[in-house]
């Protein structure tokens, strides 16, 4: 699911809370007041160009700002792929014992350091976030109930919003209704929801067809993933007619950060068994790296596997069965001569550590 399937999720169930979502709008509508400001310096304050150019620096320096849960929520699903065979394997075996497939499952997620759950966390932390920008963003297009301090502080500042202009369509005009006729606003808007549409669909069928295995393509979940391949498309087709321009370039511009993310992160980390993975296996081969061992390398890094003594490590003992510990530090030897029963001399060797002050232990 993108983000704009998550934002829609979050319309749908309405205001999740104002104990969370008022440091948000607070915060959003600071970053868009300051990007405002910033292009006003060298721009005419009230255009549409110059609220453009405001709107798709907010949007871009959020979708930063949420690199670093996206980056956990992939080495989370990573770690989860790393165990796929093992969890089949699982379910042959304890297929008929629900109960002791549950243990066993359990028992292999925290050996492997896997918590299933951490994928999911980043996401519902990105709704609110989404939740946030839209509120802003549509409340402040309409001039109505403005959300976040730094925009319902100034008025004059919503009033430039709400009235400008870009390509001869207002920012804050919506396609429907056509009580006013068809004119710039109505083209605009349409131009910007078609384009909106195609781009999620392509999104959508790129992801499906370079990045699912073949397994995954058959079954009642492949049926449902093609009802989403047209039914998200055609629901934001209807209702984006009745959202302002300024929202709508909102989100034109984060459905092109995800494809653009989207490939990028096909191309780089693409899941085993599909043909983007195959071809990233040539690409390796032909640089003169083992794909396999990338693998494991990155899987090893999205868990939180303690480490263990390797074949290598065997502890010492000696001839009686005690453990022998090594102590590091420089040692000190002395030399001495005994005599044996028999008469004759041996040189017997000493070596113990030298004493070292508490100052020394530090360094």
């Amino acid at each position: 699911m993108n983000e704009l399937n998550l934002l829609m999720t979050v319309m749908a169930l309405g205001d999740i809370g104002s104990a969370i979502m008022q440091p948000l709008y607070w915060a959003v509508s600071g970053i868009i007041v300051a990007a405002h400001w910033l292009f006003s310096q060298f721009m005419n304050p009230d255009t549409g160009l110059t609220w453009l150019l405001s709107i798709v620096l907010l949007t871009c320096f959020i979708r930063l700002l949420m690199m670093p849960l996206y980056a956990k929520q992939l080495n989370s699903s990573r770690a989860m792929q790393s165990l796929q065979p093992r969890l089949e394997a699982l379910q042959k075996k304890y297929g008929a014992d629900r109960e002791r497939l549950g243990q066993e499952t359990m028992k292999l997620y925290q050996e492997e350091g896997v918590n299933p759950m951490s994928s999911c966390l980043p996401l519902l932390i990105q709704l609110p976030i989404f939740w946030a920008l839209f509120r802003v963003l549509n409340s402040a297009s309409r001039g109505t109930d403005v959300k976040g301090y730094w925009l319902s502080r100034d008025a004059g500042l919503v009033d430039s919003l709400s009235n400008a202009h870009i390509f001869g369509a207002k920012l804050s005009g919506t396609f429907w209704p056509l009580s006013s006729g068809f004119g710039a606003t109505q083209v605009f808007a349409m131009v910007l929801v078609i384009t909106m549409t195609a781009l999620m669909f392509f999104q959508q069928l790129h992801m499906l067809k370079r990045n699912m295995p073949p397994s995954a393509q058959t079954g009642p979940m492949a049926q449902q993933q093609k009802m989403m391949l047209y039914m998200f498309p055609l629901m934001y087709l209807f209702s984006g007619f009745a959202i302002p321009i300024g929202v709508l370039l909102y989100w034109l511009t984060t459905n092109i950060w995800t494809m653009a993310q989207q490939y990028i992160i096909i191309r780089n980390y693409p899941t085993p068994g599909t043909p983007a993975y195959i071809e990233w296996e040539e690409r390796m081969r032909a640089k003169g790296r083992d794909p396999k061992q990338i693998e494991r390398t990155r899987a090893d890094r999205a868990r939180k596997k303690p480490r263990t003594a390797g074949p290598t490590e065997a502890v010492k003992t000696d001839d009686s069965g005690r453990a022998v510990v090594n102590r590091q530090g420089t040692t000190r030897q002395t030399t001495r001569k005994t005599t044996t029963g028999n008469g004759a001399q041996r040189q017997v060797v000493r070596r113990q550590p030298v004493r070292t002050t508490k100052s020394q232990r530090k360094k």
